[in-house]
């Protein structure tokens, strides 16, 4: 079954929306991504796939907004102030991945037999990782914000940044009569004029525009207007002969540096997803199946070449630039992969007769199964390469220790523990594995050293045997039962001080015979909730009263709790409930022995 084009329109939106709603979750779910997810989604149900969708024209003017509405949230994204403080990695690392990988893609596209025009393109094009992708991974490993994430991040801004030259090029390496004007001279002259006349209007209108439209308290109006940018610059870049995507690319970095970009942002941000989405599901459609299973060779080995010879690339530069073995490798395996711009500079290529439609497929086939290929690569590097050891510099070991009272963990609730120990004068041992976190302390002039307590031998050399008292204080529920578990085996006079997660924890620790515990949020919310009547207008003798009248109450529900379960002391909870509660499906949602992961919906800490 296929839509014309010209069908129902409503018919189109259900049906992509569908498609994206079946295929990313599912997507996501396999540890692939979202952006696979749509690209599926898309391929599926274009006219390669089942063909819902058979008119190549609307394919691509789909696939032209979502590009143009990707760049412009791509732009909005780039302060200038954020480019300038990474500069340094941004136009320096940057700069020498993008020529060095590009060098050598454009070498392997000329002993492959294509024009130096057309072998520089697919090259370049190549070399623009996938910023959604790479973010992505970084972002669930929690790197975005290491040392290792900015180098990279600085990188894919460059890349970024990269594309707005690339599609300039493209007018100048067109073949006579591909593009629209003959003399790239002058078609490079009047986009030079259209990017300069942007941010002209960027520097002296768009701010006094945007405080006219704030001051009539037209929120509506300001994400018009927003529209109303992108679009116009859009439309500008055009006429000039250049890229509407490059258009909304400029008009973002122009909103980027009015002072309203923070409101605008709230604006748009709700239709970044279904815009990206639109993208992605439009590359999907484009990708030519026939071509791929008649040149399925062909791609292959492009796959296997371009992805190979970039993480060569990639990893030389990092090493050249001192970065270490590791992170070399790392960063190969996440940026060996094309990118979302790719298709953008293919795209434009083709259209000016750099490419012709078959190599243009061939190519985005290339760049699609590479991004398809990129978490499995990260995945096999994390089972290649060894688990990095913590830096040691300025730490010591736990060895021979013997204070009175043995802490382990100093994140924040360790901390303020370790002040009443020190303020009362005790000797204290103080244990941590976050080697960052010590030599940090020892900034503050508190001495911790290096120590795992989970393990038996490292507990021995802290003097965990010979301590009055030992204080678990680190926030991993299951470490902390594990630890339990292990010190009133080999330790069992020793005095057991532990934090907890929430109540389910709580009884958990009693019922393992801990000598004390309390859960890491109780008397912090306590404290709160005492402040909160004040301001409310109780008075402060009565609204102490009510909390001591609350902490008594939950300690007499916990005591209940722990001889009858979860729910044994129910009768003691306040509650908003005009009747009793029902006491249906009164079993916990999981059981008070089991790890402490998340606290039970609806059950009171």
């Amino acid at each position: 079954m296929s839509v014309p084009a010209d069908g129902n329109q409503l018919v189109n939106v259900v049906v992509l929306l569908g498609a994206a709603v079946v295929a990313v979750p599912l997507f996501k779910r396999l540890g692939l991504g979202s952006v696979l997810g749509y690209l599926a989604a898309g391929l599926v149900i274009g006219p390669f796939g089942i063909g819902w969708f058979s008119d190549p024209k609307s394919i691509l003017h789909v696939a032209e907004l979502g590009v143009v509405m990707f760049l412009f949230i791509i732009g909005l994204e780039m302060q200038p102030s954020r480019l300038w403080k990474l500069r340094g990695e941004i136009f320096g690392l940057g700069v020498a991945q993008v020529l060095a990988c590009g060098a050598l893609l454009t070498l392997v596209g000329l002993a492959a037999g294509l024009s130096g025009a057309a072998a520089f393109m697919a090259a370049m094009g190549f070399v623009l990782s996938s910023t959604a992708i790479v973010m992505q991974i970084l972002a669930e490993r929690d790197e975005t914000a290491s040392a290792q994430g900015q180098r990279i991040v600085s990188i894919l801004l460059l890349e970024d940044l990269a594309i707005v030259p690339l599609l300039a090029l493209v007018a100048l390496l067109a073949p006579s009569g591909g593009g629209e004007h003959g003399d790239p001279w002058l078609q490079s002259a009047i986009a030079v004029g259209c990017i300069l006349a942007l941010l002209a209007a960027g520097r002296w209108l768009l701010n006094p525009l945007f405080r006219l439209l704030a001051a009539a308290q037209a929120r509506e109006v300001m994400t018009a207007a927003a529209l109303l940018v992108v679009l116009g610059a859009a439309l500008v870049m055009e006429l000039g002969g250049l890229s509407m995507a490059m258009g909304a690319f400029l008009a973002g970095v122009l909103l980027s540096e009015s002072t309203f970009r923070h409101q605008l942002e709230a604006d748009v941000e709700p239709f970044r997803g279904i815009l990206l989405g639109l993208f992605f599901l439009g590359v999907g459609m484009s990708l030519d199946l026939s071509a791929v299973a008649r040149e399925w060779q062909l791609i292959l080995a492009a796959v296997v070449v371009f992805m190979g010879v970039k993480s060569v690339g990639v990893y030389v530069v990092a090493r050249l630039l001192r970065a270490s073995h590791a992170e070399a490798l790392t960063r190969a395996a996440l940026l060996a992969q094309g990118g979302e711009f790719a298709f953008v500079l293919y795209g434009a290529a083709a259209a000016a007769g750099i490419f012709d439609a078959h190599l243009a497929a061939v190519l985005i086939a290339v760049v699609i199964i590479s991004m398809a290929l990129t978490p499995l690569c990260v995945l096999a590097l994390r089972w290649l390469l060894p688990k990095p050891a913590p830096s040691m510099e300025g730490v010591d070991v736990a060895q021979d220790l013997d204070g009175c009272a043995l802490i382990v963990g100093f994140g924040r609730f360790g901390q303020i523990v370790t002040q009443a120990m020190l303020a009362r004068g005790m000797k204290v041992s103080i244990l941590d594995t976050d080697t960052d976190a010590i030599r940090a302390a020892a900034k503050w002039g508190v001495k911790v050293y290096y120590g795992d307590g989970t393990r038996i031998d490292m507990l021995r050399t802290a003097g965990a045997e010979n301590a009055k008292a030992i204080l678990i204080c680190i926030d991993n529920p299951q470490s902390i039962n594990h630890m339990v578990k292990l010190i009133k085996a080999e330790f069992p006079l020793v005095q057991l001080v532990v934090r907890a997660y929430d109540r389910i924890h709580s009884l958990a620790l009693a019922k393992e015979g801990v000598d004390y515990q309390v859960r890491e949020t109780l008397e912090s919310a306590l404290a709160f909730g005492e402040a909160a009547l004040r301001v409310i207008g109780v008075p402060a003798d009565e609204a102490a009263e009510v909390v001591a009248d609350v902490r008594k109450r939950d300690t007499d529900r916990f005591e209940l709790e722990v001889a009858g379960g979860l729910f044994a002391g129910r009768s003691l909870l306040y509650g908003n409930m005009t009747g009793p509660a029902d006491g249906k499906n009164d079993q916990p949602d999981r059981e008070t022995t089991g790890h402490a992961s998340h606290s039970e919906p609806g059950a009171p800490a």
